[in-house]
């Protein structure tokens, strides 16, 4: 699922949360910051090593827009390249970095290592399927075929109005001058000997601390498969019973 995160510009990134993201969205890290008229990017599969550099350019560029992402993969390798944010267009000028599962036609194919969010970046939304993301329409189309998902966009490229866009930015919440896409960066944990989940749940944000199994007894969100319901793949497990009023209710 991954977490993103995006610090407003004279905001110092609450590292702690770096963390916790990344401890729970283990796959690759990245990050990428305003730095004048450009943007620096850095990734890498060692948490500590990138949000180490990130702290450090931070330091040097206090006042420029920024983002963080750690991954959870679910589409594509689990290598650097794989790692967000991505060059749109491999533009320099112009990132992005997402947290979800985008729609079908940017997965992978057979053989392509790449992640939905780095075939989106390199080929689907260079091609401006939208429109302009200035434009209320444009920003709308964008954010209905998101769906549920959240995504950062920072740009140094003067065809842009403004710098940063959070797309979805309601979807996710906001700390002490830094926006978050779900609550991943929070204490969670797995009980050691069952399959349940306690913790924020990645989808709607509520806390689960009496959970049957891996799915979010608020909105059925399933932390195996990274599915919203009802689209969960993966075996019943004991307890279902318990979210059939849930599920009941989201059929009717």
């Amino acid at each position: 699922m991954c977490i993103l995160t995006f610090v407003k510009p004279g905001i110092n990134p609450n590292l702690d949360a770096l963390r916790g993201g990344a401890l729970a969205n283990p796959h690759g890290h990245g990050y990428a910051m305003i730095t004048g008229n450009t943007i620096t990017v850095g990734h890498g599969l060692d948490a500590e090593a990138v949000i180490t550099e990130f702290a450090a350019l931070r330091q040097q560029y206090p006042d420029g827009a920024a983002l963080f992402h750690s991954r959870l993969a679910t589409h594509g390798q689990r290598t650097v390249d794989n790692c967000h944010p991505f060059l749109v267009g491999g533009d320099e000028r112009t990132v992005l970095a997402h947290n979800g599962i985008l729609p079908q036609i940017v997965h992978p194919a057979p053989g392509d290592p790449r992640s939905d969010t780095r075939i989106a970046a390199e080929e689907f939304l260079p091609r401006h399927p939208f429109g302009s993301l200035d434009s209320w329409a444009g920003r709308q189309q964008l954010e209905r075929w998101l769906g549920s998902d959240k995504m950062v966009l920072l740009t140094v490229d003067p065809a842009y109005k403004d710098t940063a866009y959070i797309f979805n930015e309601h979807r996710g919440h906001w700390d002490q001058g830094s926006w978050y896409s779900n609550h991943t960066y929070l204490p969670a944990l797995w009980a050691s000997d069952t399959t349940d989940y306690w913790g924020y749940c990645t989808e709607c944000g509520e806390f689960n601390d009496d959970p049957t199994g891996p799915h979010c007894i608020a909105c059925g969100f399933c932390a195996d498969c990274l599915r919203v319901f009802p689209q969960c793949e993966c075996p019943s497990y004991d307890g279902e019973e318990r979210y059939a009023d849930l599920f009941d209710l989201k059929t009717a």
